[in-house]
């Protein structure tokens, strides 16, 4: 029997591994894919200090430290169920049978594509297709396109197809429905857009947007904001315009594309055609949780972390005796600081384990995932700190009920 099982071998599983295996536990990885990383695989950007993060070297450095420390990862691998029986957990895959007391769910995020009239033609894909297709396999997955939905992931993926010769005609918006929601108003994908403006190269959007401090400078940024866009990475970046129709005879011919107001309403009359061979849609990430539901995990909706969340606490513990979370499952960030979560997590289970682990330790350690999140390059959601807040508040709510359950009951 192993003394941990971890499911998902991305930055958070595979350093949760090496952090575990380095005290001594016999450590267990499964991932379906067949190539560890996850979504590290195929993240290509610059940092601050000029230098590149280049995410399939990280992965293969990550997955070296595993090897060597003699960690056994099944690659390829579905999980399929996950039962508690007394102190046990089994989990069950289509290679086996598995059991541990401690388990650790680290199985990252999903994308959300909202739906778009044309979208079942070949050549459309979501924005996370487009880029592990550009950055793992060194395929490109067209010559001419454009990417539906802006936000912080659709800008990075664009600058990254960009890097590879892609042509990139523009970003605009998804048409405003109740299933787009925000994502189709300017205002509000305005503000998102706001975090990632650190990361164009023009001086002239890295100063403005330190500008616009509150609602007042953002009504009128939004107001005076470009028809025809302004330019990131040489792409124009469409606030006030809006995709509402993917044509083509048998695959992606182009696009039509037509000019909303500030509510995402389309201005009729200004419906025009754009050619391009494939087209990416970008809805976000959410968190990929279906396993943690799977065990009977209680889970909350944190809007600030991306969706529903499996309850935890800063030391990654769930309510439920020997189940961890690690990782976008536990709410959406960077590859940074799922990796700190994951060594968080591989201490408090090392230290359920043996006595090579102390209090100071896992602390330090903690410590060291608010540090990573504050320098975070990328933020996915403005409020991340807030919706952590909730989630950890949450957590001793559901603690505090169940012993005062018990209590009464006895």
């Amino acid at each position: 029997m192993n003394d941990v099982i971890i499911v998902g071998a991305g930055p958070a599983g595979l350093t949760a591994a090496i952090t575990c295996a380095h005290k001594g536990l016999k450590v267990l990885v499964i991932d379906e894919y067949m190539i560890p990383g996850g979504r590290l695989l195929g993240q290509l950007y610059e940092q601050p200090d000029g230098t590149w993060w280049n995410g399939i070297k990280e992965s293969e450095k990550l997955y070296q430290q595993v090897k060597d420390l003699g960690v056994c990862i099944n690659l390829g691998t579905s999980v399929s169920n996950i039962v508690k029986e007394k102190e046990k957990w089994t989990v069950y895959t289509d290679r086996g049978v598995y059991v541990t007391k401690h388990l650790l769910l680290a199985t990252g995020a999903a994308e959300a594509p909202a739906p778009v009239p044309g979208w079942t033609l070949p050549g459309v894909m979501s924005v996370g297709a487009a880029q592990v297709m550009t950055n793992v396999h060194r395929v490109k997955p067209g010559k001419r396109g454009v990417i539906i939905g802006i936000n912080v992931l659709s800008s990075a993926i664009a600058m990254e197809l960009k890097l590879a010769g892609i042509d990139i005609a523009c970003l605009a918006l998804p048409h405003h429905n109740k299933i787009t929601n925000g994502h189709g108003q300017p205002r509000k994908v305005f503000e998102s857009l706001l975090h990632v403006a650190h990361m164009a190269p023009s001086p002239l959007v890295k100063f403005g947007s330190k500008l616009i401090v509150n609602d007042f400078m953002k009504e009128l940024g939004i107001a005076f904001y470009p028809n025809r866009g302004f330019k990131m990475w040489g792409i124009p970046i469409q606030l006030k315009k809006a995709v509402i129709e993917i044509f083509g005879e048998k695959e992606v011919e182009g696009v039509v594309i037509a000019s909303i107001n500030k509510e995402g309403e389309v201005i009729k009359g200004t419906e025009e055609k754009i050619e391009v061979d494939f087209v990416c849609i970008s809805g976000g990430l959410y968190p990929l949780a279906e396993l943690a539901a799977l065990t009977g995990c209680p889970f909350r909706y944190i809007e600030e972390l991306g969706g529903y969340i499996p309850l935890h606490n800063e030391k990654m513990e769930t309510p439920l005796e020997g189940l961890y979370v690690a990782g976008n499952i536990t709410g959406i960030e960077g590859a940074k600081v799922a990796a700190a979560q994951g060594k968080v997590a591989g201490l408090t289970i090392a230290k359920k384990v043996t006595e090579n682990v102390d209090e100071e330790e896992i602390n330090e350690a903690v410590q060291k995932v608010k540090e990573t999140r504050e320098n975070a390059y990328i933020q996915f959601h403005p409020e991340i700190q807030k919706g952590r807040e909730k989630v950890y508040k949450e957590f001793e709510k559901y603690i505090d009920s169940r012993l005062h359950t018990a209590k009464i009951t006895v």
